[in-house]
Parts: C-alpha cells; sequence; structure tokens
C-alpha cells in the first residue's frame, strides 16, 4: 500500500463494535466538480459498491416517483417472502388501475415469477397481490416499505402504497432512490431480475404463457445496462433509474420528471465511468506495514482525477492491554482496523487480522445456500455468518420434522 499511514489506538470495545459494521453502507460523499446537467427537475448518480454519490441535483427534495416505488416493493417481498410461494390474487389486486400484468381475480403465480411481472411490466395488480400476500394487507406491507426506508436513512422518503400511483404522503427523492437501488442491487434475487430483458411464466387461465419485455429499454440501448426501473404518472412525469456495469464497476442514475431520460441517463453513466472509476486501494490478504497483520479484504472507492494521492490511511489498533494470546483468541485474530479517508472524511474501514486467524473471504455455507438463505440469514463479518448458518441449520431441521 502506497498511501500514508497513521496509528491509533482505540479501546477494544470499541473497535469489536465497529468491525462488525465494516459492510455497512457507507454514508454518501458528495463529489467535487459535478460538470453535467440533465433535463430532469431532480437528479443522482451512484457507485454502488461505495455508495459514493457522484453527482446530485436537488437531489434532497421529495417528489412523486410513480412505479420507482416498486424498487421498494420488490426489496421488501424479496427480503420477507419465500420465492416460491404462491400469491393469489385477490379482488384488490384484480384489474388495478394502471398498468398491470393483467392477472385474473383467484389465479396464483409464485412469487419470484410475480415479481418479474411487477419489475419488467410495472404491473399495478401485481404489487397489490404481492403487498397483500406479504403484509397480509396493502397496509401492512406499507409499514414494512417504510421500516425499511427508515434503516437505510431514507430521510426524504415515505411510501402511501405499494404500486407507486400518485397518492398524499407518498414520495421520495432523487438520492433517497439511488442509495436505496444501490443498496438492494447487493441482493442477487434483485440484481437478477431488474436486468432481464425477457420472462416467461407459466399462466394457468390460458393456453399461451405469460411473456413480458422489459420495459427499460435502457438495457437495449446502453452498454452495459443491467436495470432498473421506469416510472410514469400525469403527476410525476417521467421517471427513471438505471444500471450499468463497466470494467467491474456498478452505477446507478436516477432521474425525476425528465422528458429526456434516455439520453441524460447515457450521459450520467458515461460521467460516472469516465471521471470516477473504481479504483482497488487495499487487496485481501496485503500486509500492514510495520506490524504481522494483513487485511481481510479487498477495498475499492470511485476516485476523480488526483484524489488517489489524497487517500489517507489510519490504523486504529486495539488497546495494547488487550492485545494478550488470549485476547486475541478470544476475538478471533482481530487486531483493529484500517481506516480510509478523503478529504478529512472516512469513505470505509478494512480490519486486520493476524495472519494464521484470517477468516475465511465467504463461508462455505454462504456459497452454498446464497442467494435464498443468505438473504434470510445476513452476515456482516464471518462469525456471524457462522452464527447464521446454525440458526438456518437449526430451522430447516426443525422444519422437517
Amino acid at each position: 500500500m502506497n498511501m500514508k499511514t497513521i496509528t491509533r489506538k482505540w479501546p477494544f470495545a470499541l473497535i469489536l463494535c465497529l468491525s462488525l459494521l465494516l459492510l455497512a453502507p457507507q454514508s454518501s460523499i458528495q463529489a467535487e466538480n459535478s460538470s453535467i446537467s440533465t433535463h430532469a427537475r431532480a437528479a443522482a448518480l451512484i457507485d454502488v459498491e461505495s455508495g459514493r454519490i457522484l453527482y446530485s441535483s436537488r437531489g434532497d427534495e421529495p417528489m412523486l416517483i410513480a412505479s420507482l416505488t416498486k424498487i421498494m416493493t420488490a426489496l421488501v417481498a424479496i427480503e420477507n417472502g419465500d420465492l416460491a410461494s404462491k400469491v393469489k390474487v385477490g379482488k384488490n389486486a384484480y384489474a388495478k388501475e394502471g398498468s398491470s400484468i393483467y392477472l385474473q381475480q383467484g389465479e396464483e403465480m409464485t412469487l419470484e415469477n410475480m415479481l418479474y411481472g411487477l419489475m419488467l411490466r410495472s404491473g399495478n395488480d401485481a404489487a397489490t397481490a404481492i403487498a397483500e400476500h406479504i403484509g397480509g394487507s396493502e397496509e401492512g406491507f406499507v409499514y414494512l416499505m417504510n421500516a425499511k426506508a427508515e434503516e437505510l436513512g431514507l430521510t426524504h422518503t415515505h411510501f402511501a402504497n405499494p404500486h407507486g400511483l400518485d397518492a398524499e404522503g407518498h414520495y421520495s427523492s432523487a438520492n433517497d432512490l439511488a442509495v436505496l437501488t444501490a443498496y438492494a442491487l447487493h441482493n442477487p434475487v434483485f440484481k437478477e431480475i431488474v436486468k432481464t430483458q425477457e420472462k416467461t411464466a407459466d399462466n394457468p387461465n390460458e393456453k399461451w404463457d405469460y411473456k413480458w419485455r422489459n420495459k427499460n429499454k435502457m438495457l437495449y440501448l446502453y452498454e452495459g445496462a443491467d436495470g432498473v426501473k421506469t416510472g410514469y404518472t400525469k403527476k410525476a412525469l417521467r421517471c427513471l433509474v438505471s444500471s450499468a456495469t463497466r470494467n467491474g464497476q456498478q452505477l446507478v442514475a436516477v432521474t425525476i420528471n425528465d422528458g429526456d431520460d434516455w439520453n441524460d441517463h447515457a450521459s450520467l453513466l458515461n460521467f460516472g465511468f469516465n471521471h470516477y472509476p473504481l479504483k482497488t486501494l487495499i487487496e485481501r490478504g496485503d500486509a500492514v506495514t510495520g506490524y504481522n497483520f494483513v487485511t481481510s479484504k479487498t477495498f475499492a472507492y470511485p476516485l476523480g482525477q488526483g484524489e488517489q494521492n489524497r487517500v489517507i490511511t489510519k490504523l486504529v489498533l486495539n488497546q495494547k492491554e488487550s492485545a494478550s494470546a488470549e485476547a486475541t483468541r478470544a476475538n478471533f485474530g482481530l487486531q483493529g482496523a484500517l481506516v480510509l479517508e478523503l478529504g478529512g472524511k472516512e469513505i470505509g474501514r478494512v480490519p486486520v487480522y493476524t495472519p494464521e486467524n484470517l477468516p475465511p473471504e465467504q463461508s462455505a455455507y454462504m456459497k452454498k445456500y446464497s442467494p435464498t438463505l443468505a438473504q434470510a440469514y445476513p452476515a456482516n463479518n464471518w462469525f456471524q455468518a457462522l452464527g447464521s448458518a446454525l440458526k438456518a441449520l437449526f430451522e430447516m431441521g426443525a422444519s422437517s420434522k
């Protein structure tokens, strides 16, 4: 590592608590020199891996968001539901106004297939059916949506329904939608659905199957595009969240009320890839200069011109008196963390371990059962992953009795 390193000592308990939050989304940092504009009333651009906001225009202003709402609907359903479960279409979902996948009352469809209808064709009937299936009622599901928004720190967001039809108390902002989508794209099921161009699903009422082609034209127009969602109402007008991946970097662009959104999104994504490429600052297993420690994960961050030379790392150690052999064993070799700063602001943390105690990059359990069980039993560190594995195995064993 060629960055300047400063060593500090922090209390053992504090550094342990911080290490457990290492994979939590980092707070957004406004990038410098936003030399780009759009036709949108509000816009934002975010790097998915780091959560860094690369561009924002009126990004914190609450606005109507139409069917961009369904990003949260899909996320909450995936995190709280069983993809193989059958969703029954009730009277509230049947013939729901607005965009539809034309479900019949009483029809049953797997939650997984209904999520494709929700995200590819923006089915309001699918949104209502999913909400009643997961939340017990539309109101119950909306409660889960707002709870998730609060959990993610989306302070300019509030939901009143799962589909996005204009309603009092239903709004979000460009920055909040960027953060939400970046978070959602870490979920492998969500990521797979929103990049799908066409999906076929069983139709129990007809001889022909459902066949849904994604409304998101960015998937066909922009190289590397892999999501996410379109939206429109007469009041919200054209809304779009798109994503694309190039050279291992994934970006998300958001526009609200934009009459030229396809072109604006191409410009936003090009701006991000060209001016803020993802730079690997730390590799897993890097030796920490002057110590018998190694880094436990790779850390990359989108950096503008000249920013890499301004990144400083600080080695934050456990208290010296706690660094006994007994304490090391009890803490599984965790010695502290490398804290990375840019412009005096923290941009990330990487825990450091003694080489012989470096935890596995991903547990065998998580590899075997990802993505389905990994969603229900998340892990922010290897020790929590072990606990989640035991919990999952116990519950699977109990359910089989």
